[in-house]
């Protein structure tokens, strides 16, 4: 595992209409796996729930800014394996970059950045970076699910400066 550089808060607000894997009772019990090098956090599993509303913050080390987080959702099963129900990245890149540009005594709520979607990443909206009071910046986004019918997740990400660390090494 390289040098880190930082902590990245992710906070996990909401699926929204994600896929039904329990047919008997035609829902799911969604939760969410975080990875990013040989880091796994998860959510909570919301019981009975396509559109579950989580609100939980979790705290991944980063040692590399260029590599993606993976975020693998699934539906848990008692008896058999728990069911996928897709897959999306954040590239923390572009946040990174407002990070960098020395922002202050904006006003609460600034815009500083818009990223759009594309090919290139799993935004299913604009996402925009965002100046917030004491000089926190977030990141609010919308992603869309790969490799399912159909399924999003809203979160936002915040970067923590370690005291001994600096991303610009």
């Amino acid at each position: 595992m390289g040098k880190t550089i930082g902590l990245l808060k992710i906070r996990v607000i909401r699926g929204i209409n994600l896929a039904v894997r329990d047919s008997i009772s035609t829902t799911s019990d969604p939760y969410i796996v975080f990875s990013v090098g040989c880091q796994k956090l998860k959510t909570r599993v919301i019981k009975g729930d396509c559109n579950p509303e989580w609100n939980d913050e979790l705290t991944l080390t980063i040692t590399d800014p260029k590599i993606p987080i993976k975020l693998n959702v699934f539906d848990k099963d008692t008896l058999t394996d728990d069911d996928e129900m897709g897959t999306a990245e954040i590239d923390i890149r572009p946040y990174l970059e407002c990070l960098q540009m020395g922002l202050e005594h904006l006003p609460v709520g600034t815009s500083v950045k818009k990223i759009q979607p594309d090919k290139n990443n799993c935004l299913a909206d604009e996402s925009k970076v965002i100046w917030m009071d004491n000089g926190r910046i977030v990141q609010d986004m919308i992603l869309r699910l790969q490799n399912v019918e159909s399924g999003e997740v809203q979160l936002q990400i915040e970067w923590k400066d370690l005291p001994e660390c600096d991303f610009n090494d």
